[in-house]
C-alpha cells in the first residue's frame, strides 16, 4: 500500500489544476476538481495500484482487466470526455461522444496539463499534453467539435505556452470565440511532431 505517495500525487495534481482553473476564471470547478479521488472507492484502488509514474487506473486495468476506480471517477467528473459518451440516436447500438460544454473542455485542458506535469516531472514540455492527446486513440471517441476544440487548445499550449493559452481560454474560448477555420487537426502523433518541429502548426 502506498497511502502517502498516492495522497501526495493526487493532491499535488488537484492543487495544480485548481491554480490553472483559477487563471482561466473557473473558480468553482477548480475548487471541486477531482474530489472523488478521495472517496473510498477511488482512494483504496489508488493506494493499491500506485506506481508514481502513471495513473494507478492503468495498472489496475492491466492487473484485473477493469479499473473500478476509473469507472467510478469518469461517471462523476464532467471534465472527462468519457462522461459524455451516450447512445447514438442516429445509429442504434453505437456509442458516440456528446458535445461537451466549453467550461468542461477548459477544465479538461487544465487537467491534462497538470497530469503531464505530475507524471513527466522534469521531462515535461509545453508540447507534452498535445503529444499525449495524439498518442491516445481515445480522442476518436470524442465528439468531433469537442475534439477539435481540445486539440486547438493543446496545440496553442505547445506553441504559445501556458500563460497565453489560459488568457485565450478565459477571455475568448469561454466567451464563445470560434476556433479559427484555418486550424487543421493533426492526423496522429507523428504528424504533430513533424509539424511542431517545423513550426507549421498554424497557431
Amino acid at each position: 500500500m502506498h497511502i502517502w505517495g498516492h495522497f501526495k500525487t493526487i493532491t499535488r495534481h488537484r492543487h495544480m489544476v485548481m491554480k490553472l482553473c483559477f487563471k482561466a476564471g473557473l473558480y468553482r470547478q477548480g475548487l471541486a476538481h477531482d474530489l472523488s479521488k478521495y472517496s473510498i472507492t477511488e482512494f483504496s484502488k489508488g493506494i493499491r495500484y500506485y506506481q508514481g509514474v502513471r495513473s494507478p487506473n492503468n495498472y489496475e486495468r492491466e492487473v484485473t482487466g477493469i479499473s473500478l476506480s476509473w469507472l467510478h471517477h469518469k461517471g462523476r467528473n464532467k471534465h472527462h470526455f468519457e462522461y459524455w459518451l451516450d447512445y447514438d440516436i442516429k445509429d442504434p447500438g453505437r456509442m458516440t461522444g456528446m458535445l461537451m460544454p466549453r467550461k468542461y473542455v477548459a477544465e479538461m485542458f487544465c487537467d491534462r496539463i497538470a497530469a503531464c506535469r505530475v507524471y513527466e516531472k522534469d521531462a515535461y514540455t509545453p508540447a507534452s499534453p498535445a503529444r499525449f492527446f495524439y498518442r491516445s486513440s481515445g480522442r476518436f471517441m470524442m465528439n468531433d467539435v469537442t475534439r477539435r476544440e481540445l486539440g486547438y487548445l493543446l496545440t496553442m499550449l505547445s506553441v504559445k505556452g501556458v500563460d497565453e493559452s489560459l488568457r485565450y481560454v478565459k477571455h475568448e474560448f469561454l466567451k464563445g470565440t470560434e476556433i479559427p477555420d484555418d486550424y487543421v487537426e493533426c492526423e496522429n502523433l507523428r504528424d504533430f511532431d513533424e509539424r511542431y518541429e517545423a513550426g507549421e502548426l498554424g497557431i
